[in-house]
């Protein structure tokens, strides 16, 4: 007979009248039965709550079962966890988990328990669409080495990537999703939570998972976490608040598409340069030219004299001894070119007309190219890095911008929307036989070139956008020349003044750029 449907009392009247020789027999049956009985239960109620989680698993295949455990006591929570990885497009590791819906931050203390075996075990702080192990998700992920990342997967069955914290081991993390996008802070031993920079356009749809877990990174052990100071926010999606505006100084590998944050700050800054010994970046902010190490640290602002209005328009000569700016610090207040010292020292003025924006070196230095409004029409000009004459390239109806040289000097890239909406052009040096590079329905701008001629990086806005403004959805797109295939490095919040100027690393392995976030 099945008993997994009867209620105790049913079961006990069965099990006594079975046995009307003994009520001992059913005191001994009982518990068989009940245990029978408590297990269809929890199949009818779901997974165990665990604190202000209502549930935990191991999401993927592991060999050994992953556990989480609450202390009601001290308010914190012990997760086991194996999984070979949480990478790639698969995940395997233990997951304490609530479901919710909107926006939300969930913000943990977390420390590891023992040495550890392999230093990239995780702990995260992680937001996420489903259960299954290619879910798209995103993470804060503490690695035992003290690498700390926002990971993602920003659709079911992609691979994962991540942009790297320019911090080694903070203490506390916090990973916030507010409409698509989603950022984290971090904060050291007696610190205030802070913006940890990047963030990247994971969209999650309808309800969705937030928790913590934690992943081995290798299949045959157990590794342990305590999260503490646990705490999950959810508010409408959208709410309005007041926000703060951050940005991020990062680059990209274009082999892995993973980003490393190099500098976070509040407010706007744009445009950087990469130094031809790769060793440092060159910003624009509030009318200076800073320069940072490529490895992080303070900024210091550059000597440019009386140039004091620099917009994001600027870039270093090919021998590295001059930086080329756009200043409208002087006169009409309207930009003009100028040469200065690369270490600092007086502008000298190149272009006599205004307004003209800088935008790219001949790769003998004797040659600049730039935009120049002139009698209501941008075009492309270039001029004799000595000073001189400017010369006419373009005469076609609409904007052209963003001029700048391939490395052998044979063509000028640039972007032009002669043809309706922006697109990529080139032409011979000397302006002869124009030619469309993309066609597409997207308004493309800002083409750069890798220094080894392979790769062309643009700048992609939705059509819909006129211009390049200043905080929209805008996608990083990389180009292999040889055959002009296409692919997407990163999706992020930003336009003017994500990659206005050339921003590779001189191996071509690494682009710099500025994304940008509004944080309540």
């Amino acid at each position: 007979m099945n008993l997994e449907h009867l209620s105790r009392k049913q079961v006990e009247v069965f099990v006594d009248r079975r046995n009307m020789r003994s009520r001992w027999n059913v005191f001994l049956a009982l518990p068989l039965f009940m245990a029978l009985l408590s297990s269809r239960l929890f199949c009818e109620q779901g997974p165990s709550a665990v604190g202000i989680f209502e549930g935990h698993q191991d999401v993927g295949n592991v060999l050994h079962a992953g556990s989480t455990e609450y202390d009601a006591a001290h308010h914190t929570y012990a997760l086991a966890g194996s999984g070979e990885n949480m990478w790639f497009k698969a995940d395997a590791f233990q997951f304490a988990w609530k479901k919710v819906s909107g926006d939300v931050s969930l913000t943990a203390t977390i420390d590891f328990i023992g040495k550890g075996v392999n230093e990239h075990r995780k702990a995260v702080l992680m937001i996420r669409q489903s259960l299954d192990a290619d879910s798209a998700y995103a993470d804060v992920a503490m690695h035992g080495s003290g690498l700390t990342s926002l990971q993602y997967r920003d659709a079911k069955g992609e691979t994962t990537h991540e942009i790297q914290s320019s911090v080694s081991g903070p203490k506390t993390a916090r990973i916030e999703k507010h409409g698509e996008y989603v950022f984290m802070s971090i904060a050291g031993e007696g610190e205030e939570l802070h913006m940890a920079g990047g963030s990247t356009r994971v969209p999650l749809e309808g309800t969705y998972y937030v928790g913590i877990g934690v992943c081995s990174h290798d299949k045959d052990i157990v590794e342990k976490a305590v999260f503490s100071n646990v705490d999950i926010i959810v508010a409408p999606a959208a709410a309005s608040a007041a926000t703060k505006l951050y940005s991020t100084l990062e680059y990209i590998a274009i082999a892995s598409t993973d980003r490393r944050v190099v500098y976070v700050a509040p407010g706007r800054f744009e445009a950087p340069n990469w130094t031809l010994d790769g060793a440092r970046l060159l910003f624009n902010r509030d009318g200076r030219i800073e320069r940072i190490p490529v490895t992080g640290g303070t900024p210091v602002t550059m000597d440019t004299g009386f140039a004091t209005r620099c917009n994001n328009d600027h870039g270093i000569s090919p021998d590295s001894k001059w930086l080329a700016i756009s200043d409208q610090s002087q006169e009409d207040h309207r930009s003009l070119v100028y040469i200065v010292p690369l270490e600092g020292g007086t502008p000298r003025r190149i272009t006599q007309k205004s307004p003209s924006y800088w935008h790219g070196w001949s790769p003998d230095g004797k040659t600049l190219a730039f935009v120049g409004e002139r009698n209501g029409d941008f075009d492309i000009y270039t001029i004799p890095a000595a000073g001189g004459e400017e010369t006419r390239l373009t005469t076609a109806k609409g904007l052209d911008d963003g001029p700048e040289y391939s490395p052998d000097g044979t063509y000028i890239y640039f972007n032009s929307e002669r043809t309706g909406h922006m697109q990529i052009w080139r032409m011979k040096a000397d302006g002869s036989e124009q030619e469309q590079v993309t066609a597409d329905d997207d308004n493309n701008w800002f083409p750069h070139i890798s220094p080894d001629g392979r790769w062309m990086v643009f700048l992609t806005y939705d059509k819909s956008v006129a211009g390049h403004p200043e905080n929209k959805d805008v996608v990083l797109r990389l180009m292999s020349l040889g055959d002009r295939q296409t692919t997407v490095l990163a999706k992020l919040f930003g336009g003017q003044g994500t990659i206005n100027v050339p921003s590779w690393s001189p191996d071509s392995k690494r682009l710099a750029f500025v994304s940008y976030q509004f944080v309540p």
